[in-house]
């Protein structure tokens, strides 16, 4: 029996996030989304070209758990837009990482063959993370949106506005239906919410919401998409349990350890107490040895903290 997928395509499967914002017919949804990250950006998005990805270094944790756009604006400004189903250790080298590679091919190849000198001067580079999961745990957990500019730090002034990152702890919005008042506020509760969804609430039905709505709708897809699609719902589910797992196994096992470490520490901590009794009484090395179990450079050095 074919297994219920829900009224939307979830936007955090790779088949989601590609439909929702990877596609020539999707190109005005993203450059909706990305000016709405970016209302003090003066120049709004007029159009953009969808770049190749290709890039080396990609992991397997990497084709599992992100999803990833690259585009360029008509003005000459590359997005990076990804979508990130799980933390990773080194996820803010990360990101910058592969944000170096469209300030990379900024780069004049062969300026003598054009008679072309490049003078270094670069175009806005934005690397976007729509992130399932918080930084840490001690983040806070009411910040939603992190936009990241290199700044001086004695007087907190921008130094340098053309490298932009900005990271969406998706887990930290949790914004009702009635609650949201901007574009911004409802495209974040979309992409949290869809897959729960039955139909379009009406505070939604701004023209660019009712096209999303659209464009995810489980009915609007053929045999042969929704088996693409449950195959990446499945490879979303498994990697998530995954995840999950490992965590609680990581927990279980430190639980296990400290309780060990705990234990002998215990031990050793009696036996110096008893150790330090006897040296008290007048007992000699050997016998506090032979009561203890310690070592006689242990016993030895007791006796020397405690003359």
């Amino acid at each position: 029996m074919k297994k219920n997928l829900g009224t939307y395509i979830n936007p955090f499967t790779d088949f989601g996030f590609k439909k929702l914002f990877g596609q020539e017919a999707s190109k005005d949804l993203l450059i909706d989304f990305l000016d709405t990250l970016l209302l003090e950006k003066e120049d709004k998005i007029a159009d953009i070209t969808y770049l190749k990805n290709d890039h080396a270094g990609r992991t397997e944790l990497d084709r599992k758990a992100v999803f990833d756009i690259h585009c360029k604006t008509i003005n000459g400004e590359f997005f990076i837009v990804e979508m990130q189903n799980a933390k990773q250790e080194f996820f803010k080298d990360r990101t910058i990482y592969y944000a170096t590679f469209p300030i990379q091919n900024q780069a004049i190849r062969d300026s003598k063959k054009d008679g072309v000198v490049w003078t270094y001067e670069l175009k806005n580079v934005y690397s976007i993370a729509i992130m399932n999961f918080r930084f840490d745990e001690f983040s806070p957990i009411t910040k939603v949106k992190h936009h990241i500019m290199l700044k001086d730090i004695e007087d907190n002034t921008i130094f340098y506005d053309k490298l932009q990152f900005i990271y969406l702890e998706m887990p930290n919005f949790n914004k009702g239906i009635n609650e949201l008042t901007t574009h911004y506020e409802k495209w974040l509760y979309i992409l949290k919410n869809i897959p729960k969804l039955q139909s379009l609430p009406p505070t939604l039905q701004d023209e660019i919401f009712m096209k999303v709505f659209a464009k995810l709708q489980v009915s609007s897809y053929t045999s042969e998409e929704l088996n693409e699609y449950e195959s990446s719902l499945k490879n979303l589910t498994d990697f998530v349990n995954s995840v999950n797992t490992a965590e609680k196994t990581g927990i279980i096992k430190g639980k296990i350890e400290g309780e060990k470490t705990g234990i002998v520490k215990g031990e050793q901590n009696k036996a110096k107490q008893i150790a330090l009794n006897a040296i008290k009484k007048g007992f000699d090395n050997q016998t506090i040895q032979d009561l203890t179990g310690l070592s006689a450079k242990e016993i030895v050095k007791i006796r020397k903290e405690n003359i």
